[in-house]
């Protein structure tokens, strides 16, 4: 029984640290999307990519479900055809930008999820956004990573334990979502 109890007060710790304050500023960014009719493009690895796939579908469907305005969001790791092709044929650290290269304009939102922030598809991406006038946002842990410096906002979960880093984002993202929700 030590270690749920040891985990559970970690995490409470780490869910402590959590900036309230540039959560409420990024749903302040979700709601001009969605008010401008602006795309958000949402993008991660590994477990990243399985927060950023439950925080898009909350936000189509929860968050979007019989209301007037709805939002424009995609996570660009969902198509494994057009993930595997740029894979395959240019390198796995484009396979994120080369979609937001095809989508993106100026304004719209790209939201990078990273426990390490140093996943260079992500960090790649996030580059690109910038330079084209997108919105940036990141989930970072550890100490933020490249992907922390490359944000115009950083949400950072200044944690170790990928586990306790993972939770903590999936609690952002729903404290996003259901904002919209509640």
């Amino acid at each position: 029984m030590k270690f749920p109890e040891n985990y559970r007060s970690q995490l409470l710790s780490t869910l402590a640290s959590i900036d309230t304050h540039k959560v409420a500023q990024a749903i302040d960014w979700f709601h001009q999307a969605r008010s401008e009719g602006r795309a958000i493009f949402v993008a991660g690895n590994g477990g990243s990519q399985a927060t950023a796939s439950h925080f898009v579908c909350d936000m189509v469907k929860g968050a979007s479900f019989g209301k007037d305005s709805r939002f424009r969001i995609l996570a660009l790791n969902e198509s494994m055809p057009t993930v595997t092709a740029y894979s395959n044929d240019l390198g796995y650290h484009d396979a994120v930008v080369e979609q937001l290269k095809n989508f993106a304009q100026a304004g719209d939102i790209y939201m990078a999820i990273s426990g390490s922030g140093n996943s260079p598809n992500v960090v790649r991406a996030m580059e690109y956004a910038n330079s084209i006038g997108c919105r940036t946002l990141a989930l970072t842990g550890r100490d933020g990573g490249k992907l922390g410096g490359l944000a115009s906002l950083n949400i950072h979960v200044p944690e170790p334990h990928m586990g306790r880093i993972e939770d903590a984002h999936h609690i952002i993202c729903h404290m996003i979502c259901y904002s919209f929700m509640d």
